[in-house]
């Protein structure tokens, strides 16, 4: 397992017999507990990382990678960063007064502390995103040319034994090739820019030099990770993989005092004296609470969260009296169903200008373009689910596609599953799918009036810069152009999720809250495992990742801070 490291021996001082004691431990191996760990580490904490999985890194591992945290180092020496003010103006216009105000207060002030403790590793070598909107930059303090930072590409060889134990994600190519979201927002117009024509040759180049230095280089999430792993190594965090925590122990005035755990079989005890932070993820596959929470159009497993999410830091909250919120929403992303199981986001491909996004009545309903969550939520509330993406062959031959590259044709597989359907005429391209040919074609009428006009009308498709960023900067709109050649194509597309949103209430300190308020002394929550601050809203990417790591450092901070007030007479109680 990796990371043993060392830890405390059990002093029989205590009530009952623990297998292991330390100041702090971290439920969870994603950005929020990684973040944690290492501060943790660094204001003195003994600090232990129990990971559900065989792998570490959680949904972090197999996301974009993204940061959301305005005024980091990497963005102030680049543009001089922003006025906090601006920052919390943005968001408490996004999240309409549901998140309370130090919530936000305290991720926009720590948010910089976090990262310049990160920033003094040799191994946390970052870049701006730079153009990367903010997901809604004509709102108050929003960004057009974004917040988002992301790690530079790494060589994961430097992890050594623990190389074996990282999850991996869909961010590298074939022959070792790897991308980083700059790189594939132009390699995304290799056939129609200049710079995604430089984007293909600097991969060729990639490939060409990984067979000579036979390196093994991970971007987006993965890179991620392993950054903030060799951060844990050199502070000396042990990461314990195989551990699934199965209860939260408690003292008899219900102060959180340690957990129980499944350990590659066995069970263990582990003593925390400092409290422990559940960073956990979502629920987004534990179907009866999918059933019990989600709307109902959102319930299907359509999630490319970490499989291990199961909801068991939020039921292991609940068990104490925590408070949830936010439990009907989700990180929601359109996403199609690979015909071999694999859920595959659709980011870049709602911008593809020579298409439109249907419903059963061959209609569109909401701007194809615009954020995910927003679209989703625009899909669940009208009750488009499924929908259809409908695109001519001018945009399958210039444009990737759910995985498959411009001029490539889909697998065969596809069209067997029923996710892809393909016809000479648009008439026949509605009776494949089931919607009314008129409504169809009246649909891509009026979208072609309007793309050769350059203005969508209907929703405004094109006029925000989240809109164009990954349009077509070849068109007068980059997000609208006529779909007239065939053969035409409809690809079917689900309510799918990044992860769940709703979770436990926490305050500004990431402490976990009963109903009426009141802490659960002891008991630290960040990332999805809690009810976001974002709200039902998304700044930016890297939205999730960014919050769950401030939260995290809040937590191991206020943990350093403050002693648990114990029970002197009262035994241990499993709960």
């Amino acid at each position: 397992m990796t990371g043993e490291g060392s830890i405390r021996e059990h002093d029989s001082g205590d009530e009952q017999d623990w297998d292991a004691t330390v100041d702090f431990l971290i439920v969870g191996s994603g950005g929020g507990g990684m973040s944690a760990g290492i501060t943790a580490a660094d204001l003195g904490l003994d600090t232990l990382i129990i990971e559900k999985g065989k792998k570490f890194g959680g949904s972090t591992a197999i996301s974009g990678g993204g940061i959301w945290i305005p005024n980091a180092p990497t963005l102030t020496r680049r543009d001089g960063g922003d006025d906090p003010n601006a920052i919390r103006r943005y968001l408490r216009t996004l999240t309409k007064g549901t998140v309370p105000a130090a919530r936000i207060d305290a991720y926009v002030d720590a948010g910089p502390k976090l990262m310049q403790l990160l920033d003094r590793s040799p191994h946390m070598k970052l870049y701006w995103v730079k153009g990367y909107s903010d997901y809604h930059p004509e709102e108050d303090g929003g960004s057009a040319l974004g917040r988002t930072i992301e790690c530079k590409p790494f060589d994961t060889r430097k992890l050594k034994e623990d190389e074996q134990f990282q999850r991996p994600n869909s961010m590298k190519g074939p022959l070792g090739l790897w991308v980083t979201s700059k790189d594939y927002h132009d390699l995304a117009m290799v056939k129609r820019t200049w710079a995604g024509r430089r984007a293909s040759m600097v991969a060729a180049w990639r490939v060409a030099s990984n067979m000579v230095l036979r390196r093994h280089m991970s971007t987006g999430g993965r890179a991620l990770v392993a950054r903030l792993r060799m951060v844990l190594k050199d502070a000396g965090v042990p990461l314990w993989l195989r551990t699934s925590m199965t209860e939260l122990v408690t003292d008899a005035d219900g102060v959180v005092v340690g957990v129980v755990a499944d350990r590659a079989g066995e069970t263990v005890r582990i003593r925390a004296g400092r409290g422990v932070l559940l960073a956990t993820g979502g629920f987004d596959h534990n179907q009866q609470m999918r059933d019990q929470y989600l709307p109902e159009l959102g319930r299907a497993n359509v999630s490319a969260g970490a499989r291990e999410n199961t909801g068991d830091g939020i039921r292991a909250g609940q068990g104490l009296g925590a408070a949830v919120d936010l439990m009907d929403d989700a990180w929601w992303m359109p996403s199609v169903f690979h015909p071999m199981g694999a859920v595959i986001p659709l980011v870049s491909e709602r911008c593809i200008p020579p298409s439109v996004i249907v419903n059963a009545q061959g209609e569109r309903f909401t701007n194809e373009s615009s954020p995910y969550v927003n679209f989703v939520h625009d899909q669940l509330e009208g009750g488009h689910v499924p929908a259809w993406f409908v695109m001519d062959t001018k945009a399958k031959n210039r444009y990737p596609f759910a995985q498959v590259l411009p001029n490539m044709p889909f697998p065969q597989g596809f069209y067997e599953s029923g996710v892809v359907h393909k016809a000479d005429t648009l008439p026949e391209l509605a009776a494949a799918i089931g919607v009314p040919a008129g409504a169809l074609v009246a649909t891509i009428e009026r979208f072609n009036g309007f793309a050769r006009g350059g203005k969508d009308e209907d929703f405004g498709r094109g006029d925000s810069a989240y809109d164009r960023y990954y349009g077509d900067p070849t068109m007068a709109n980059p997000n609208m152009d006529e779909i007239v050649k065939g053969p035409f194509y409809a690809i079917r597309c689900e309510a799918g999720d990044l992860g769940t949103k709703g979770g436990l209430v926490c305050d500004e300190n990431s402490r976990v809250l009963r109903g009426d308020g009141s802490a659960i002394e002891g008991l630290y929550a960040t990332g999805n495992t809690t009810a976001s601050v974002m709200g039902n809203e998304y700044a930016g990417a890297g939205a999730t990742i960014g919050p769950s790591m401030v939260f995290g450092y809040l937590a191991a901070r206020y943990a350093a801070e403050h002693e648990l007030s114990l029970s002197e007479s009262a035994p241990v109680a499993s709960t």
